[in-house]
């Protein structure tokens, strides 16, 4: 229960269903008459953005070489990271005050220019702005998607929404590093971003509709507006640009060769992200505190691992085994579809004894770290063939779809109604950021090894271990997914 503008509300309240429905007898399927237009909206455009992540994935390492940027290769992943944690905050405050539409609707439209931008681009600089802008539209759209599960749907239909979310990489899954991989081989990979263009007009058609019914119509009040105002500089947005500017600013200072500059400011970039992290993120998430904060860190960690892993599994594939840009994208297609069996059988279970969820979690956070020590093994063993690690990651993805839908699902659902916006974006906010994190880690490796002529493998074999080591740590944490009620007359609420 939470207070509100004089008012009491409860976090279990019937979602908002799209005007003119009826209310009386509730929904089995996602898919009923009153939720149908919304659910194939949503999914599709989930499934855009799952287009996009793994075709580009799949053909970066030669967009690297052909405009001069494999020494800075990761910014490649981590410029769309990081701007998507400016535009995930943003989402996810606007919709908590006004509804999902407008954030969709504008992340949509920065999302296109970013393709455009980046399809057209002549320099690696030029290409990473692109990259940027494509991650602010990505971050709105992923946040209201989580959004309006928890504004729209009843809790029993919730786990659902989420196995459909991660269904969503099916079909991108399936033909998105194939077909890219095979434009980038046969024409141009600027093709992979002129294709996202009429896919995006698209979803928005689709989705925008149903989403402005879920709009407020200014007949209740949130704890955003009734809370008292904030100077700008401790507002939503100057949190997520200081986390941005910190973030890049440790990324781009671990790629210098110079220690004297490298150190202050590495040192400097931590000092600036920390405290924009603990602003825009919930109370006790730095300390992984039970309930939202160790939610919001499970999903940072668990993105992290299989992200981080994935975003240079074509490259090990391809520089290390010699297998075509298409061929190494099997590799991202086999994580994908295995991530939509773990979530579906993680929904099968869902709601199976108090500790379903956390014991999914745990579960989900071995298996991944099963499929990381494969693919880790077989790219940095030149006898064992390739192929092997297209099937390894097809295990990791088994684990991060359990993971990833029982952590989500249970971290919603502690969420008060009036915070579902801030929460999911949160939740969005953690796994861009250290799914950006991980990729600039990489890169740098990578960058180091180029320049000491140690050559890639060892750069890989370091990002592996942190990859394992942040499976390892969540597999951990995850007892602390669901907060302690707090004990009768102990004043904590």
């Amino acid at each position: 229960m939470s207070q509100q503008g004089g008012k009491t509300t409860d976090a279990t309240e019937k979602p908002l269903a799209p005007p003119g429905t009826a209310e009386s007898q509730p929904a089995e399927s996602v898919f009923a008459g009153p939720y149908r237009a919304l659910t194939l909206g949503v999914i599709l455009s989930v499934s855009m953005v799952a287009f996009e992540s793994l075709g580009v994935a799949t053909v970066l390492p030669g967009i690297a070489r052909n405009l001069d940027g494999l020494g800075a290769y990761g910014w490649g992943l981590s410029a769309l990271m990081l701007a998507n944690i400016i535009g995930t905050v943003l989402a996810g405050r606007s919709a908590d005050r006004r509804g999902p539409w407008r954030p969709a609707a504008s992340g949509m439209l920065v999302f296109a220019a970013g393709c455009a931008v980046a399809g057209s681009a002549t320099s690696w600089p030029l290409f990473l702005l692109g990259r940027f802008a494509q991650g602010l539209g990505v971050g709105a759209v992923m946040a209201m998607a989580y959004t309006v599960i928890g504004l729209a749907y009843p809790a029993h239909l919730r786990a659902r929404m989420f196995a459909l979310l991660s269904s969503a990489w099916t079909i991108p899954s399936l033909i998105g590093p194939v077909i890219t991989g095979t434009l980038a081989d046969h024409t141009t990979w600027r093709a992979v971003f002129l294709l996202m263009l009429p896919i995006i007009a698209a979803a928005a058609l689709l989705t925008l509709p149903g989403l402005r019914r879920l709009n407020r119509t200014g007949d209740g009040e949130t704890a955003a507006d009734t809370a008292p105002a904030l100077p700008w500089w401790k507002g939503p947005l100057a949190g997520a640009v200081l986390l941005t500017a910190g973030t890049g600013l440790l990324l781009q200072a671990l790629l210098l060769e110079n220690l004297a500059l490298l150190i202050p400011l590495s040192l400097v970039g931590v000092a600036v992200a920390l405290p924009a992290l603990r602003q825009v993120t919930p109370e006790g998430t730095l300390t992984a505190r039970a309930g939202l904060g160790a939610g919001t860190v499970i999903r940072g960690l668990l993105c992290g691992a299989y992200f981080g892993s994935e975003a240079y599994l074509p490259l090990g594939l391809q520089e290390l085994h010699g297998m075509s840009s298409a061929t190494a994208g099997l590799g991202l297609s086999a994580g994908a579809i295995t991530w939509v069996l773990g979530s579906a059988l993680q929904a099968k279970r869902d709601g199976k004894g108090q500790g379903s969820r956390t014991g999914g979690v745990a579960l989900g956070f071995a298996v991944l770290l099963a499929g990381v020590a494969v693919i880790a093994l077989v790219i940095l063993t030149p006898s064992i063939p390739g192929w092997i690690a297209i099937v390894g990651w097809g295990i990791g993805g088994i684990g991060m779809g359990i993971a990833f839908n029982a952590s989500t699902t249970e971290t919603m659902e502690q969420a008060p109604a009036e915070r579902q916006g801030e929460i999911s974006g949160a939740l969005q906010l953690a796994q861009t950021l250290a799914t950006g994190v991980i990729a600039g880690l990489g890169g740098a490796a990578i960058a180091i090894a180029q320049h000491y002529d140690v050559g890639t493998r060892a750069a890989l074999f370091g990002l592996f271990g942190l990859t394992a080591a942040l499976s390892l740590l969540g597999l951990l944490l995850s007892r602390r997914l669901r907060a302690t009620p707090a004990p009768a007359g102990s004043g904590v609420s």
